[in-house]
């Protein structure tokens, strides 16, 4: 294939400007479908008589139909565009990509996506649709499944499918609420993932920050014991990744804490902990939810997070040593590729 491909750049350079032309129609439709002409078109960042030319040999193609709501891709459209993408993969060159920074991330997979979620929002569709799709080769009947909140992660949510295998299957919220917008938080995206999964889900009434005293007193009742228990046995989590002074202000930390992790170098944060560029932990939350050290009886461990500012970031985090399959997207990774510790 890839020798074809190189056969096909140098002689048809054309064709494959042109099958990339479509592919980019097609998989923005799959994302905000269903859509009208002129949003698509904007979004595509084209005229909208450009779009209306490939738009009508999508549709004679039988790959897109029209109604009253807008544009959807037909089922024959679906399975195209899902055959298409490991081909396009290789053209753009995302396949090395992928290669290069497991290699220099030391862990066991990474799936990138087209694009960077800095300056296009939908790119977190895109990584979600790719961390739902590493999900479902793994075996899920009957599994606890603890995911995080966010924006990222509330774009795997939104990518969530009902499969067969997932009979059983309970998700639950790796911890407590931020305080933020209710859509971003854990317990919301635990509950969106299981209803669109057709599965169970179990809440956790919990503010994320505690003092001791309070947290010490909540992780005693019975009812947060019991699914606190749970939430640790998860064999597997998603989880996303984010920047040490953004978190610390979503959690309105006092000006000691934001100073401290600034004192620190602490550049990335998850499940509570602050980390510097060398992976190691500068500060700590006190946290009802999964801890770093119960990830490591976790089998199966999916960091989503994207955008070239969070480079750092993610690097920060993997050098952690857990072992995560790290879903991202173009930005992120060449950020990642160009920095000079990898």
């Amino acid at each position: 294939m890839r020798s074809l491909l190189s056969l096909q750049q140098k002689l048809l350079p054309d064709m494959l400007e042109v099958m990339n032309k479509r592919y980019r129609v097609l998989r923005q439709l799959r994302l905000m479908q269903p859509i009208g002409r002129r949003s698509l078109a904007n979004s595509l960042d084209i005229t909208e008589r450009v779009l209306r030319s490939e738009v009508t040999f999508l549709k004679d193609q039988g790959l897109l139909e029209m109604s009253i709501q807008g544009m959807h891709l037909t089922e024959e459209g679906e399975q195209l565009l899902m055959e298409l993408e490991p081909v396009m993969n290789e053209v753009s060159g995302l396949d090395n990509l992928e290669e290069r920074l497991k290699e220099a991330l030391n862990i066991p997979e990474v799936f990138i996506v087209p694009g960077d979620s800095d300056d296009t929002p939908w790119v977190k569709k895109e990584m979600g649709r790719a961390a739902v799709g590493r999900l479902k080769k793994f075996q899920l009947t009957r599994r606890v499944i603890a995911v995080t909140g966010g924006t990222t992660l509330a774009g795997v949510a939104d990518m969530m499918i009902p499969s067969s295998d997932m009979e059983g299957t309970l998700f639950v919220p790796a911890r407590g609420g931020l305080g933020e917008q209710v859509e971003n938080q854990a317990n919301t995206i635990c509950a969106k993932m299981a209803r669109k999964a057709h599965t169970d889900y179990r809440l956790l009434h919990v503010p994320d920050q505690l003092s001791e005293e309070a947290y010490q007193s909540l992780i005693e009742e019975p009812g947060v014991k019991d699914l606190l228990g749970i939430i640790k046995s998860a064999g597997i989590v998603i989880h996303g990744i984010g920047e040490a002074k953004t978190m610390a202000q979503r959690r309105k930390s006092t000006l000691d804490v934001i100073d401290k992790i600034e004192q620190e170098h602490a550049v990335a944060e998850a499940f509570g902990y602050y980390f510097n560029q060398s992976g190691e932990v500068v500060h700590k939350v006190k946290t009802i939810g999964l801890q770093l050290e119960d990830l490591e009886r976790s089998e199966l461990v999916i960091a989503v997070a994207g955008g070239r500012s969070k480079a750092k970031a993610i690097e920060a985090y993997l050098k952690t040593g857990i072992q995560s399959i790290l879903v991202t997207d173009e930005g992120a990774a060449k950020a990642l590729l160009e920095g000079t510790s990898l």
